[in-house]
């Protein structure tokens, strides 16, 4: 190949290299909505705060979230189902809501929370002890219902249907 037909193509695939790195979800838009399902949180005096959640399950599901995404309803939420006890590891990179973390034990016990998670931030968010699964809220939901360390999470992902 002749030298300046070389370089033509090589810049050519480079032109197109940012285009094709960039037309995938959590790069610069957000996933599909993923699969909803009913989850209740009941707090320790009995009230009962229910939810539609989206499922992350599938570790490409998992690794985007709620990248890119611009708003959330007070009654939404995103489950990290990660299919049996684990230590969590959370940030917002790419995020750009401010969200409540709420790590989950196995038997479906709020075992940590983390409330108003800041947007962009590269900072690890993690579940200090080992969770089946992590639920993210909108910023400040969990202060609003008075959520707490303890409260029961009604999901079949805990043996427990709402």
């Amino acid at each position: 190949m002749m030298p300046a037909m070389h370089r033509r193509l090589l810049l050519l695939v480079a032109s197109l290299l940012p285009a094709a790195a960039t037309a995938q979800p959590g790069v610069d838009r957000p996933q599909p909505r993923l699969r909803e399902e009913p989850l209740v949180i009941v707090t320790r005096d009995g009230t009962r705060h229910s939810f539609r959640v989206e499922m992350a399950v599938r570790p490409e599901d998992q690794m985007i979230g709620m990248m890119f995404r611009r708003e959330m309803a007070d009654d939404e939420g995103m489950l990290f189902d990660w299919g049996s006890p684990r230590e969590s590891a959370m940030w917002m990179r790419n995020t750009l809501i401010p969200l409540d973390m709420v790590f989950i034990a196995a038997d479906g016990r709020i075992h940590r929370i983390h409330e108003r998670a800041v947007p962009l931030s590269l900072a690890t968010i993690e579940s200090n002890g080992p969770v089946r699964a992590t639920l993210e809220l909108k910023g400040g939901i969990a202060e609003r219902l008075n959520l707490r360390v303890g409260d029961r999470v009604l999901h079949r992902s805990f043996g427990t249907a709402p």
